[in-house]
C-alpha cells in the first residue's frame, strides 16, 4: 500500500470519527430540545453530520474541491448505501442470527467504513483523468 492511499484512509477514518461524533451529539440534542422520538433524532443526526463526512472527505481526504459537479450526488449515493448496508446488516444479525445488538454492529464497523472508503476513493471523489492528480 502506498503513503498517499495510507494517508487517505487515516484521514478518512479521521472525518469519520468526527462525522459520528457530530451525528450522535445532534440526535441527542434533537431527542432533548426538539422532543423527537429515536427515529426522528437519529435522522436529525445523519442529516447533521453529512456535511462534516462530505467536506471533511472532499478537502481533507481526497483532496477534491468541494463544489465539483455531480460528486455531492455521487457522495450521497454512498452514504445512503452505507446507511441501507449498516440498517440490512443489523437488521439480519438481530432478527434472523438471533444476535445481540453489540455483536450485529461488528460486521457494520468492519463492512461499512471500508465498502464506503473504496466506493467514495473510486467513484465519488475520483479525480478526472483530464485533470492532474495533486
Amino acid at each position: 500500500m502506498n503513503g498517499g492511499v495510507l494517508r487517505e484512509i487515516n484521514l478518512f477514518v479521521v472525518v469519520g470519527v468526527a462525522a459520528t461524533g457530530c451525528n450522535y451529539a445532534a440526535a441527542l440534542a434533537a431527542q432533548r430540545w426538539l422532543g423527537l422520538g429515536p427515529l426522528g433524532a437519529g435522522l436529525a443526526g445523519y442529516a447533521a453530520a453529512v456535511g462534516v463526512s462530505y467536506f471533511g472527505n472532499a478537502l481533507l481526504t481526497f483532496r477534491r474541491p468541494a463544489m465539483h459537479g455531480g460528486q455531492f450526488a455521487r457522495f450521497m449515493t454512498i452514504s445512503l448505501a452505507g446507511l441501507a448496508i449498516n440498517l440490512a446488516l443489523v437488521f439480519a444479525g438481530t432478527r434472523w442470527l438471533g444476535w445481540p445488538l453489540w455483536r450485529a454492529l461488528i460486521p457494520v464497523v468492519l463492512i461499512v467504513p471500508a465498502a464506503t472508503f473504496a466506493m467514495s476513493k473510486f467513484w465519488a471523489f475520483k479525480t478526472p483523468a483530464s485533470e492532474p492528480v495533486a
